[in-house]
């Protein structure tokens, strides 16, 4: 009967998870659609999405999206959304439409043949009032189509000679400087008309407390872009002709790095204090310790960020170190900062979470302060894993070696590259060379690079199994021997299947870190974190037919390097994780530890209590793991709910695992103190990501006292607005979704998207 439970409960799971991954993909098609639309409407994208509107459908039942459609504006029918070009020729062009062909066509779809005589205006569409000079019809020629620009139930078709005013010259008159001369024949029109009539229409005129208002909006906006938008694109002419045109005078660089940006950091400053003075303790996080082989002149920004209780987090300040810095330098700058926040209150910071470059500092300082948890940060953990992978696996180095033999082969023997690319562009539409390394950089265990080559190769797999049949591949092989044996290579299924396992390997914990980066998990998740990868590499070694010891060895091995006792500590006194048992209660998930984290366990939050306490905590402790938490608390703080654009399960309530300890559980006076402290920290230490663009600057002025006074506080604004948005990706981050996800005219065709006709 267990056994059918058990069984029933895997296939609902199952299930489940099938049913979110669909949602979630109909979803972000969903999302697609409507980025493609937004786009196009403003001028930069497929005509035929001013008729059409994409419509999200949902499952009665369950409340996820199951589908994506498409709603024609003109007459409300509805389609599927796997091709809407196909859609627009069939239902709009082909006249199955019955409103459409009434509408007012888009300007590209007017024949150029009207306007090509030397008789003939240049055809255009503008509002029937008022009346326009010639310089007004020049421009709107020259911008996006009129259609979006005035009502279309107002639009007329009107020619050029038209609009001329009785002094031009006839249209037929032929001008020495061609089409060109139009622009300059306007101005001359224009500049008639200003001396004959010098009253002008004012424009729009703004009183002085919306300019006031639009300007702290625009200066907020390029504060909190911190670099990514340059101080002097303020003075571009076009820029320049938007504010003239909305009725804002133009603003100038000088104006928003002087008292308008040191206002701002005083406001921001001051709000930030406020909230950690209104917090019992805090967490230090640090950021940048570790070093990147890409930045220029070995320098560094190292960020710090002060978490509270509550799950927010705020900005603290940015340091700038050169070259490799000791480790009792940044234990220096971490004690700076943490007696800068609290004085001699040193006991509100329960602890740091940091890289694990200067984990030698952070041991230091959680032996010399008993009550702090100094934790090395997961993110970079798991991706130190990928290292490990890289140096110690025979398996990577040799997949390593074969594919820079191959790629150095198809790119760099003409035939061969020619013959690739024909192949190419059948298969796939384009051409592109694969991406190759030298060896050097796989010695440097720097596996991003060879990771995108072995992408690209297998992204390339029809194209190199087609070259082996090319005539010029048959005529190279007679002569290079390193040919027979690339097409050897090409040909083994081995080979393909050893490259897709390491693809995959590195694949699984890349993912698995990107999402500790977004999701930022507490420490009492760290075990748990730990024991998923486990069984994804389990299942990794099952379905490559690999020998689970080696790899194995490798995660524990990193696993102990990382491990903190208070992840155990925090992982028992959560009642997030208590499990109920047979009788009913909810207990904490002792059966879960091994025998030396429940020591662990024991020994942490002795060390986090006074000796006079020690005795009594331990008590407190027991009968925490005997009697457990009220269920219906439990199932309250338990209590989860779908997010509404992930589709995954989310606690409603992330705060509740404190305040149930705070103020229902207040018989565990001892344990209740360090169960507050320990449950809400953070386990990783990145955060806010500044614009490269910025900080090579600072980097090459940072010796300006004045110059790296001004930048601090443009990081510091930036970053409290990003932190307060929880928006942690940086701009070149979302720029390359976006590209990704509007790839050309018909991008929501991009195999990023899911067809919603398949689902």
């Amino acid at each position: 009967m267990a056994a059918t439970t058990n069984t029933t409960a895997s296939i609902v799971d199952t299930t489940n998870s099938s049913e979110e991954a669909t949602a979630k993909a109909i979803q972000k098609r969903y999302e697609g659609l409507v980025t493609v639309r937004n786009k196009a409407i403003k001028g930069k994208g497929a005509w035929y999405w001013s008729h059409l509107e994409p419509l999200l459908v949902h499952n009665n039942e369950t409340g996820l999206p199951k589908a994506v459609k498409l709603r024609c504006f003109l007459c409300d029918a509805v389609f599927s959304a796997s091709n809407p070009s196909r859609t627009a020729s069939e239902h709009l062009k082909r006249g199955t439409c019955p409103n459409f062909n009434s509408a007012v066509k888009p300007i590209s779809s007017v024949s150029p043949e009207t306007g090509s005589g030397a008789g003939a205006g240049a055809v255009v569409v503008v509002s029937s009032p008022p009346p326009f000079s010639s310089s007004s019809v020049h421009r709107r020629k020259r911008s996006s189509p009129p259609s979006q620009q005035y009502g279309v139930d107002r639009l007329q078709m009107v020619t050029v000679s038209n609009l001329l005013p009785p002094q031009q010259p006839p249209p037929h008159l032929m001008l020495s400087g061609g089409k060109d001369d139009l622009g300059a024949l306007a101005m001359l029109e224009d500049s008639v008309k200003k001396l004959k009539s010098p009253k002008t229409s004012p424009g729009i005129v703004l009183h002085k407390t919306q300019v006031d208002s639009a300007i702290d909006f625009l200066a907020d906006w390029v504060y909190e872009s911190c670099g990514s938008v340059s101080f002097s694109s303020l003075e571009h002419p076009k820029f320049r002709a938007f504010l003239t045109q909305v009725g804002l005078p133009p603003v100038f660089p000088r104006e928003f790095v002087g008292s308008r940006l040191d206002s701002k950091f005083e406001e921001v400053k001051s709000e930030s204090e406020a909230r950690i003075r209104d917090a019992m303790f805090f967490q230090i996080g640090s950021d940048g310790w570790k070093k990147t082989k890409d930045y220029e002149n070995d320098q560094s920004l190292v960020n710090l960020t002060v978490n509270l209780p509550n799950g927010t987090s705020l900005y603290r300040k940015a340091v700038f170190v050169n070259g490799s810095v000791p480790s009792n330098y940044a234990e220096d700058v971490l004690w700076e900062t943490i007696n800068g926040i609290c004085g001699n209150l040193v006991q509100n910071c329960v602890g740091i979470v940091a890289d694990k470059f200067k984990s030698k500092a952070l041991r230091n300082l959680e032996i010399q302060n008993h009550w702090m948890v100094n934790l090395s940060c997961q993110y970079q953990g798991f991706n130190s894993l990928i290292k490990d992978f890289t140096k110690e696996l025979p398996l990577f180095r040799t997949m390593t070696e074969s594919c820079i033999k191959l790629t150095n082969f198809v790119n760099y023997t003409s035939p061969i590259r020619n013959s690739f690319h024909k192949y190419q562009l059948q298969e796939y539409g384009h051409t592109w060379l694969l991406r190759v390394i030298p060896m050097r950089e796989f010695e440097d265990f720097n596996f991003e690079p060879v990771y995108a080559m072995i992408e690209d190769t297998l992204s390339s797999v029809r194209a190199l199994q087609l070259v082996l049949l090319d005539e010029s591949f048959k005529m190279v092989c007679m002569e290079d021997r390193n040919a027979r044996e690339v097409g050897d290579m090409i040909r083994a299924v081995g080979f393909w299947n050893d490259l897709e396992a390491v693809h995959s390997l590195v694949k699984l914990v890349k993912d698995m870190a990107k999402e500790i980066e977004s999701e930022k998990p507490l420490v009492g998740q760290c075990l748990l974190l730990w024991n998923e990868l486990r069984t994804k590499v389990k299942d990794w070694c099952s379905k490559f037919n690999i020998a689970e010891g080696a790899i194995e060895k490798l995660i524990e091995r990193r696993f102990r390097k990382n491990y903190h006792p208070a992840w155990a500590a925090a992982y028992i006194l959560d009642p997030l994780y208590l499990i109920r048992d047979t009788s009913g209660k909810y207990l904490p998930p002792f059966k879960h530890l091994t025998p030396e984290q429940e020591k662990d366990v024991d020994r942490l939050i002795t060390r986090l209590v006074s000796r006079d306490e020690a005795h009594i905590v331990l008590m407190e402790l027991m009968k925490w793991r005997t009697e457990g938490l009220d269920p219906v608390y439990a199932q309250a703080v338990q209590m989860k709910e779908r997010d509404p654009i992930t589709g995954k399960m989310r606690i409603v309530n992330p705060q509740s695992s404190r305040l149930v300890w705070e103020t229902y559980l207040t018989e565990f006076k001892s344990l209740g103190r360090v169960a507050v402290r320990l449950i809400f920290l953070h386990a990783t230490s990145c955060g806010f990501k500044c614009s490269w663009s910025l900080w090579k600057w600072v980097c090459s002025h940072g010796h300006y006292k004045t110059s790296l006074d001004k930048v601090q506080k443009l990081i510091f604004v930036a970053a409290h607005s990003k932190l307060e948005r929880r928006d942690f990706s940086s701009d070149e981050d979302k720029d390359a979704e976006l590209f990704t996800l509007a790839n050309g005219e018909d991008d929501v065709l991009n195999e990023v998207l899911v067809d919603s006709s398949s689902v």
